[in-house]
């Protein structure tokens, strides 16, 4: 092993108990989306440790949305490598009240705590371990974002000029439950088709109605068709309401759509068929909008390849395996990817059931999949030295 891995490896080796009790500390910080003091809560921490280890972070403040936390490793001229992560869960704040960090086994339980404090934790010791070379290949960055369940609305822009220009990045998203990393991801957007009709007495002047409900009910038949599943589209209508009595022409209705692709291009047919669809009119006095509320793009299978099985080999040689996996989940790896660079995901600690009341983590994961990250970030540049 190469003295550099050696020096890491054996570090991370040691630091099973302190990645334990730091996801301890972020579990129990309640970070919904939408809570500023929740998520700049877990940034004030994830701050304090790296700063504590002589780690550049620059913290920019936002003042609708979490804090971003950006990290600079290293010096010099040579594109770098990012790792990316976010704060935030979908869990309500006041649910550490009820239902805090647990711990049975080797497994561990609250909410977020594999998706995706498990992953911040797994960061903050990668970049330690880096802290303590003599010297880097090339300049490592992170960060820290607090919104990606909602979309990365504010984190985008931050996203993408991070991982502009770099050679890799490094999403951590949890491992899947078969200890797999994620090389491809569906892109998804969500929207809202909102209906305009015209109201009138359902007895007495129905005629003189346009119903709102009804020109949706047509529309969402038109939508759903566009569900194509053998080339992994699928549009999907979650929610509707409307109207304002049983016995009025419902003059409004609105619905919630959801929509996933598994390529940029198909992203672009699927907009334009539903902008005009959406345009169409389906009964007379009826109009309708469609208004996007948010938007990932796909990580597209080619943009890992190359990174997995690097990322593959070093887990090799750390002594276990792995292969990628699909899902047709969004992540924030679909907006680097999408730029050209090359991006691999999941490759946080595993954990399964996220989102729900069950959510767990391995932890005798995070200490491998540490290694295998810090490993792989070293393999790169060891790779243009000519030392492997």
């Amino acid at each position: 092993m190469d003295p550099m891995m050696r020096e890491v490896h054996d570090w991370l080796a040691e630091q099973y108990e302190a990645m334990v009790d730091g996801l301890k500390t972020l579990v129990e910080i309640d970070s919904n989306s939408y809570d500023k003091a929740g998520t700049d809560a877990v940034a004030d921490t994830i701050f304090a440790w790296l700063a504590a280890d002589g780690i550049e972070v620059i913290r920019h403040a936002r003042p609708d949305a979490g804090d971003i936390l950006e990290v600079r490793l290293g010096v010099g001229e040579e594109a770098h490598a990012l790792l990316i992560g976010h704060r935030d869960t979908v869990f309500p704040t006041g649910t550490v009240a009820t239902r805090g960090y647990s711990q049975q086994a080797d497994l561990a339980f609250g909410p977020g705590v594999a998706d995706m404090k498990a992953g911040l934790v797994m960061n903050c010791f990668v970049l330690r371990a880096l802290k303590r070379l003599p010297r880097l290949p090339f300049p490592v960055r992170a960060l820290f974002t607090a919104d990606e369940e909602i979309g990365s609305p504010d984190g985008r822009a931050f996203i993408e000029q991070a991982a502009t220009g770099a050679r890799a990045v490094f999403n951590a998203e949890p491992g899947r439950i078969s200890g797999n990393v994620v090389t491809a991801r569906k892109g998804g957007a969500s929207f809202t088709i909102a209906v305009e009709g015209k109201a009138a007495h359902s007895g007495v002047s129905h005629a003189d109605g346009a119903s709102a409900i009804e020109a949706l009910a047509r529309k969402i038949i038109k939508v759903h068709a566009l569900t194509d599943y053998e080339n992994g589209i699928t549009t999907n209508i979650g929610v509707i309401e409307g109207g304002v009595s049983r016995n009025t022409v419902a003059p409004w209705a609105k619905a919630q759509l959801d929509v996933r692709f598994v390529t940029n291009e198909q992203r672009d047919v699927l907009f334009a068929a539903l902008k005009t669809l959406i345009s169409e009119q389906e009964l007379p006095g009826t109009t309708a909008t469609l208004t996007q509320s948010s938007s990932f793009l796909p990580l597209e299978a080619q943009m890992s390849e190359a990174l997995f099985a690097r990322y593959q080999r070093q887990a090799e040689l750390l002594g276990f395996a792995v292969e990628g996996e699909f899902t047709g989940g969004c992540s924030d790896a679909g907006f680097t990817a999408s730029l050209g660079v090359p991006t691999l995901c999941g490759i946080g600690p595993v954990g399964a059931k996220m989102h729900t009341d069950q959510e767990f983590c391995r932890l005798d994961t995070l200490v491998p999949r540490a290694q295998a990250v810090a490993a792989t970030l070293l393999d790169l540049g060891a790779a243009e030295q000519g030392h492997y």
